[in-house]
């Protein structure tokens, strides 16, 4: 699961390395952490090229009042409210690093040491107050499951293209593993013996 994350200046010059059109639109000086119902600068593909846009966090639930923020990479395309998006609209939202909490309540913080950014798998919809975006999830690796179940399924840098374009291939990206992470915490439960 991703319910944070962090975009800053390292996040931002990584960004503009690879987008060819920006939106006039964007706030460049939104830095720090990212809340769900925010909004938040990501990539997609409508302009030839990558284009940095910016869109909010959550697409709205129609059974509750919370927003859907993740989806299931494994049950994406099964879901009437995302199968569309999913094969039509891909983006990838960049950070720095993501947070997820502990059983304790502890923050721990995510990191991917090979890559100057996370580049996590989305895909967005147009609503009335805009586009929205939510991140795809897959099952835990070794680096994420003392933490929590789930994680964002993480691109590498040479599947970008291939993401946002490729239509035959979204089967396969979203079967397809997150890499394995680095994680930090301030506090450590010790346990004694």
């Amino acid at each position: 699961m991703c319910g944070r994350y962090y975009y800053g200046d390292e996040t931002e010059w990584d960004m503009r390395r690879i987008v060819s059109y920006v939106d006039d639109q964007i706030n460049w000086n939104r830095k720090g952490d990212i809340h769900p119902s925010e909004l938040a600068t990501v990539v997609t593909g409508k302009k030839p090229g990558f284009a940095a846009e910016d869109m909010r966090w959550g697409f709205p639930s129609y059974q509750s009042k919370q927003l859907m923020i993740n989806a299931r990479s494994e049950t994406a395309l099964e879901k009437k409210s995302f199968s569309d998006s999913v094969m039509k609209r891909r983006c990838i939202i960049m950070a720095k690093h993501f947070y997820e909490w502990d059983r304790n309540r502890n923050k721990v913080t995510f990191t991917w040491p090979e890559s100057p950014s996370i580049y996590m798998a989305g895909f967005y919809n147009r609503y009335e107050d805009g586009d929205r975006f939510i991140i795809l999830t897959t099952e835990a690796n070794e680096s994420m499951s003392p933490v929590h179940d789930r994680m964002p399924l993480i691109l590498a840098e040479n599947q970008l293209e291939d993401w946002i374009y490729e239509d035959g291939m979204v089967r396969d990206f979203l079967r397809q593993g997150s890499p394995m992470l680095t994680r930090e915490q301030e506090f450590e439960q010790l346990t004694l013996f």
